[in-house]
């Protein structure tokens, strides 16, 4: 995807200098190809019949990456309703859509339920009873899926890891059986599947096995008492090689779920990966700035920042970084930052580097994911531009934001 051709960097047919002259910096650029690719790389390590992949459309939720993927047969994830009807505009199959997340609005129950989608992944008692109550006043039956909590450490950052029972997510074995019972109960509710998630960024194959190994106790349980399920959603959360070169070993990691699922044939296997789809796909350009040098430090300060990266900020994120000029000995070790009024306002620490001087650009690698859709406008930065490399061609996808985007709702 990303190569030097005569000393300048390319994605696929694209010179990115052109396509950051075209439409200024910072700017986050993606390959189609690229991410038809890896949809294909995961969709081929799976052999078990009906798997269905949920594309997590929090990782890009850009209208235009998410139609790829509904072009490819996949579902979606999605953790609002704005999410949600992002995945229905970009042509996901309402009966490919799980809705998670533990904060559900009425609004947006209402919504779900009108919708039709796969189902609804219920992540309390509490928001089981809101959605019973009205899918009863909608005269409408909705299918549900109890998220558990299977206690699992994956062994990721503190603020991805989600299995276990110190997070907010899911529900325990006791609360899941009883959610269970009341759904098979229920005229209004129908229990169709079983959810669990372990966290993002995750590169160990082994974490996913436990968990599974947990979801098929209880599914072995729940048919004890005569309640069976029509699918298992094992979550998402499946690493990719940053500056630490490990990722997940996605045939390892279909053996061991299928595995684990193969007492259960006719079960459909869920699985909602998001980073994995689009993370490698995406660079963010931005220019530099200035060079500065104190006693202690060589300074690189470009025009992007934590506003429109804040993973290396909020997770100690390390993404690597090229020039989009080749050429010299990488041997300055210097810090990028942004011209946010933060301190940890930086995209790289200790990055090695030929001599950079104000107009080059670089390259961030792997910003395809959480990098945009977690951007936002703080200090007043309108954020960034988006653009779609297709072969030779680029295709802006999102404009930049103005002035008038940064006011816009102000009264």
């Amino acid at each position: 995807m990303l190569t030097y051709r005569r000393g300048r960097l390319f994605m696929d047919q694209v010179a990115l200098a052109e396509a950051a002259g075209r439409f200024g910096t910072p700017l986050y650029a993606y390959s189609k190809r690229a991410v038809l690719e890896a949809f294909g790389r995961l969709e081929g390590a799976f052999s078990r019949r009906k798997t269905l992949i949920c594309y997590a459309l929090k990782a890009n939720p850009n209208r235009r990456i998410a139609a790829l993927l509904a072009g490819c047969g996949a579902g979606a994830e999605v953790v609002s309703g704005g999410e949600l009807r992002r995945a229905l505009a970009a042509g996901f199959s309402p009966g490919k859509i799980v809705f998670s997340g533990v904060g559900k609005t009425e609004e947006e129950l209402r919504l779900a339920v009108r919708e039709g989608i796969l189902a609804v992944i219920l992540e309390s008692e509490p928001e089981m009873g809101l959605l019973e109550d009205v899918a009863r006043r909608l005269g409408r039956r909705a299918p549900v899926a109890v998220r558990l909590n299977p206690g699992v450490d994956a062994g990721t950052h503190a603020y991805v890891t989600t299995g276990t029972a110190s997070t907010k997510f899911g529900v325990d074995k006791v609360s899941a059986l009883r959610m269970y019972r009341k759904a098979a109960a229920s005229r209004h509710l129908a229990a169709t599947g079983i959810h669990c998630h372990i966290g993002s960024q995750v590169t160990s194959v082994e974490p996913y096995r436990r968990a599974a190994a947990v979801v098929a106790a209880l599914v072995r349980d729940l048919e004890g008492r005569g309640i069976t399920l029509d699918f298992a959603d094992l979550g998402g959360g499946m690493g990719v090689a940053y500056a630490d070169g490990l990722a997940m070993d996605l045939p390892e990691l279909a053996r061991a779920l299928e595995e684990t699922l193969s007492r259960w044939p006719n079960m459909r296997l869920v699985i909602e990966p998001g980073r994995l789809l689009t993370a490698e796909a995406g660079v963010l350009l931005t220019t530099v700035l200035y060079r500065k040098k104190t006693a202690k430090r060589d300074f690189l300060v470009v025009d992007a920042g934590m506003s429109d990266l804040i993973r290396p900020a909020l997770y100690g994120a390390a993404h690597p970084v090229w020039p989009e000029r080749e050429g010299g000995e990488k041997t300055n070790l210097v810090d990028i930052v942004g011209p946010v009024c933060e301190a940890a306002d930086h995209l790289a620490k200790g990055a090695r580097l030929p001599d950079c001087a104000a107009g080059d650009i670089l390259a961030v690698l792997k910003t395809g994911a959480y990098g945009f859709s977690m951007s936002s406008q703080y200090n007043s930065r309108p954020r960034a531009a988006e653009v779609l490399v297709d072969g030779g061609k680029v295709l802006l996808i999102r404009r930049r934001e103005v002035l008038a985007d940064l006011v816009r709702g102000e009264l």
